[in-house]
């Protein structure tokens, strides 16, 4: 199959229908291949919208994932948001500082471990991570709501499968239940 050809079967809706596992075709190169360029087109588009509003401000990705994790989690420290972006101290200090300075994120020592800096967002901040989630939020609505549950859980389960132990649980540590700023899990 050709490039083209794969796209125009991937977007009929017979092949939307077929039972997952079907003679395992999924695992042929070529239907590999075609989910690297669903990734890969799929985050371009998802995170066009983002990457305007951001770049408006002078900002970019990484300035939008730590607004994204610091939201997700407010009073996260730094050592677990360096954790869950896998990034070294000097990379975050590089987007995290201007945030700061700008009135994007507040720093604050920890209540038991005055050494642990804990992130949160100011209002301005809040204002920002929120206008960029709603930006995407009616991308993944929309294609979530044309997918269907199945295919929802479906998707869960592949991203999960690309995704190695740490980030894994990076992840399960976002979706487990809030701790309270300054005291540990």
């Amino acid at each position: 199959m050709s490039g083209s050809r794969s796209a125009q079967i991937a977007d009929t809706p017979e092949r939307s229908t077929l039972p997952a596992g079907r003679n395992l075709l999924f695992l042929r190169e070529e239907e590999l291949r075609l989910a690297q360029d669903l990734l890969y087109f799929g985050y371009r588009d998802f995170t066009a919208g983002a990457d305007a509003i951001l770049a408006e401000l002078g900002m970019g990705r990484a300035h939008h994932r730590v607004l994204h994790y610091v939201g997700r989690r407010p009073g996260i420290t730094v050592g677990d948001l360096l954790g869950i972006l896998a990034i070294t101290k000097q990379s975050l200090g590089r987007v995290l500082q201007p945030l700061v300075e700008d009135g994007y994120v507040t720093q604050t020592p920890g209540r038991n471990d005055r050494r642990q800096r804990l992130l949160t967002l100011t209002e301005k901040g809040a204002a920002l991570e929120r206008r960029l989630f709603e930006r995407q939020r009616e991308t993944v609505m929309q294609a979530y709501r044309e997918a269907g549950p199945a295919a929802v859980e479906g998707f869960r389960r592949v991203m999960r499968g690309l995704m190695g132990e740490q980030a894994r649980a990076a992840c399960d540590l976002l979706e487990g239940p809030a701790v309270a700023p300054g005291t540990t899990r």
